[in-house]
């Protein structure tokens, strides 16, 4: 275990954990579905597991979860093997496949038949949709439920055998149809699929579903700590479930933390196969894509990856991450990888008229900035004849423009100072050629030159390397693409990629070879193209701007002082609230909010309007402001109308506050609130939600659940802490939801001893 692993809530519980001596040994999984290749969402993933497993000197098992045959093929494996790698992670020998337990799991499945736990159901989907009924009305239980034991162990080994069509029969687990949690309302276990798979062939035409396959596999290898994100909470009541009525080795236990949503960026992989599908980008690693081929290819490191996730820390609580911090983690680790080159994308020939014709001067460059602790250099040629960025002249100079305009001086990088004389124009009037005089006293910035306020980048043009250069931008062009409930495809970037053949580059770029980084001087930082370079050719990928908008908020944000002594980077939160405005510090400091809540209600928009309005109405700031953030949808922050305002959002909370509702109920309350409107306390009463928070009204109730599970209090007794979780879930089940979690743990603690 290291003494300088990150803290965080996960690794929290296993401290906990490993102290009580629950387990001898951290074991996790990374559990990806092979098909499609993995996204920067992933890789905080793939970090916290095989970190977690790091740290503690566990092992973490990497495991496909190959459970659909029709979307899974060999080449997304492979391609997810090799960013595991990349990414720095190796899962050693404990390489497995949700496959290699078909036949294991489906005698699990005969073991539920068996016990009355599951039946084989001949609704379709459209039908089962239909029974399950609404958050608002339990369900119905299907006409096929009373199945006999004999009659679905002959049906699911018939559904085994092949003799029916796909679609017309599935199993299910025999659960609760009235339960709040409508993912326990009779699930599917088990759907027929006549399909190849990629790995067992044609060997079974039934495939077990990800909430029987997961769960199961997850105790086969003997998990001990199931990290998954926070999509997946409604499915641990199933997974508690399985693994407390089946005959298992082990008793894994799932945990869920915020998965990692970024601005400018979609991370559903059926939305980034359409992408691809549909050629709107070149591929799976299209430099644009922001899956780890894509940024791979792009020019990201895997120390950056690393880093960013470290940064972004482990929450709870979902919330959107800031391109701009990504973007921000790049350029420092590309700053000390990146040696300093001189390439003109957009060319303008200029001609040093009082410069000796044939003449060719060396000057000495190098590589690195003062801030940069490495040495080496390079020879850069000078002559009569240079070019330099279109963009760096002006015929009419705007005020503030500091660079070369007719009778105006700047310096060239590491060279002389230039001053332009005469402009040559063609006949539509283009400027074609700038002639310009230079003052020989002024080579390389010597001391006692005259000082001048432009300095920009040129190239030899006699000895200047035609290059290809690839400018990347963000694919999307809105923050949120599709908040407004549209397709996020019709929020593509149009300027996403511009490609600029004809680009002048120094000498010292002809030898460079494919994988190789530089910082262009004053463009941004560049990635020689692994796929389309070739030899004395070179392509180069814009990874990333040289403009830092990030660093900018974190040092505004930092107090000035004469003197501070230098303080280690802080992993996490700490690190994040670092990087607020001064707006988003204030509001955070004023309220004692998260960093992240006192970023998003820093901006002026609706989430704002709505936070400050009902905070006039409940004074209970941290409360308020964890629901607009965390559990309005998406629409809300692009300022779509809500069905209800301020003084509804400040009822459910004082709801909350007082006991009236626990935090679930509330965001049921929430969701009819979002469909309908109306007053939290009627649609409260309406459903008959009420936290139970009575000793005397829930002491009944636990009693009744020890009683009818004496084996599960036995384990506990014993010394399985771990069953608690499902007594007090068992508890919660019984009251629909109702009763106040901490409460039931308490009383159940109490009868337990």
């Amino acid at each position: 275990m290291t003494a300088d692993r990150p803290k965080d809530f996960i690794r929290d519980i296993i401290d906990a954990d490993l102290a009580a001596g629950r387990h001898q040994k951290v074991v996790t999984r990374f559990p990806p579905e092979p098909n499609g290749y993995l996204h920067i969402g992933h890789a905080k993933s793939i970090c916290l597991n095989f970190g977690i497993a790091r740290d503690y000197g566990g092992v973490c098992h990497l495991r496909f979860d190959d459970t659909n045959p029709t979307t899974e093929n060999v080449e997304y494996a492979d391609a997810i093997m090799g960013d595991v790698r990349w990414l720095g992670f190796d899962w050693g020998d404990k390489l497995f496949y949700a496959s290699d337990y078909y036949e294991r799991l489906f005698e699990l499945a005969v073991e539920l038949i068996e016990k009355g736990l599951a039946y084989v159901c001949d609704l379709n989907e459209e039908q089962i949709s239909d029974y399950r009924g609404t958050v608002t009305e339990p369900g119905r239980p299907s006409p096929f439920r009373d199945r006999s034991v004999a009659e679905n162990l002959d049906l699911f080994r018939r559904m085994r055998a092949g003799e029916f069509p796909d679609g017309s029969r599935v199993l299910r687990a025999k659960i609760d149809m009235a339960s709040p949690n409508m993912k326990l309302r009779d699930p599917l276990l088990y759907r027929i699929k006549h399909a190849h798979h990629y790995r067992s062939g044609d060997r079974w035409c039934i495939y077990p579903l990800y909430d029987f396959a997961h769960p199961l596999s997850d105790a086969l290898e003997g998990i001990t700590h199931s990290i998954c994100t926070l999509e997946f909470e409604n499915n641990r009541d199933i997974y508690d479930w399985l693994v407390e009525h089946l005959t298992l080795p082990a008793r894994p236990h799932q945990y869920e933390f915020a998965r990692l949503n970024l601005t400018y960026t979609v991370m559903s992989k059926r939305k980034l196969l359409q992408l691809v599908e549909e050629k709107r980008v070149h591929g799976w690693d299209d430099p644009r894509m922001p899956t780890l081929a894509g940024l791979r290819r792009r020019g990201v490191t895997p120390e950056a990856l690393r880093a960013f996730a470290t940064r972004v820390g482990v929450a709870k609580n979902n919330s959107t991450v800031e391109l701009a911090l990504f973007e921000h983690t790049l350029r420092e680790d590309l700053n000390e990888r990146s040696p300093r080159v001189l390439c003109v994308l957009d060319p303008l020939e200029v001609v040093i008229e009082n410069y000796p014709e044939g003449q060719t001067e060396t000057l000495e460059a190098s590589f690195w900035p003062h801030d940069v602790p490495k040495e080496g250099s390079r020879k850069l040629p000078f002559g009569r004849r240079v070019y330099i960025d279109r963009s760096d002249f002006s015929e009419n100079p705007p005020k503030d423009f500091f660079r070369l305009a007719p009778g105006r001086e700047v310096r060239l990088r590491h060279a002389y100072v230039i001053r332009c004389e005469r402009v040559v124009k063609d006949a539509a009037g283009t400027v074609t050629q700038l002639v310009c005089s230079y003052d020989p006293a002024t080579r390389g910035g010597d001391a006692g030159a005259r000082k001048v306020k432009g300095t920009i980048h040129w190239v030899s043009a006699e000895h200047a390397v035609d290059v290809e250069v690839r400018l990347y931008d963000r694919l999307f062009q809105v923050e949120m693409p599709g908040a407004a409930g549209s397709d996020p495809l019709a929020d593509l970037n149009p300027g996403s990629l511009v490609t600029r053949a004809g680009c002048k580059a120094e000498p010292s770029l002809g030898a460079a070879a494919a994988g190789d980084r530089f910082q262009f001087e004053r463009e941004g930082f560049f990635f020689v193209d692994p796929v389309a370079s070739r030899a004395g050719a070179p392509v180069f990928n814009r990874t990333v701007g040289l403009k830092d908008s990030w660093a900018k908020a974190v040092q505004k944000a930092e107090p000035k002082a004469e003197a501070r002594p230098a303080k280690p980077a802080t992993p996490g939160p700490a690190r994040a609230r670092e990087a607020l405005s001064p707006e988003a510090q204030a509001l955070a400091d004023r309220h004692g909010l998260s960093p992240e809540d006192a970023r998003v209600l820093s901006e002026p928009g609706p989430l704002r309007k709505l936070f400050e309005a009902a905070l006039a109405l409940h004074a209970n700031a941290r409360g308020l402001a964890a629901w607009v953030v965390n559990e309005l949808p998406a629409e809300a922050r692009a300022g779509n109308p809500l069905p209800f305002g301020a003084p509804e959002l400040a009822e459910l909370v004082a709801l909350i506050d007082d006991g009236t509702l626990s935090g679930a109920l509330g965001k049921k309350v929430l969701a009819e609130m979002l469909t309908s409107g109306g007053s939290p306390k009627a649609i409260a009463e309406r459903q008959g939600l009420k936290q139970i928070a009575d000793p005397a009204a829930l002491g009944p109730v636990v009693e009744q659940i020890l009683a009818k599970n004496p084996d599960t209090v036995a384990r506990y007794r014993s010394g399985n802490k771990n069953v608690l979780g499902a007594l007090t879930g068992m508890v919660l089940k019984e009251t629909r939801g109702q009763a106040n979690p901490k409460l039931v743990t308490q009383l159940l603690l109490d009868k337990l001893g």
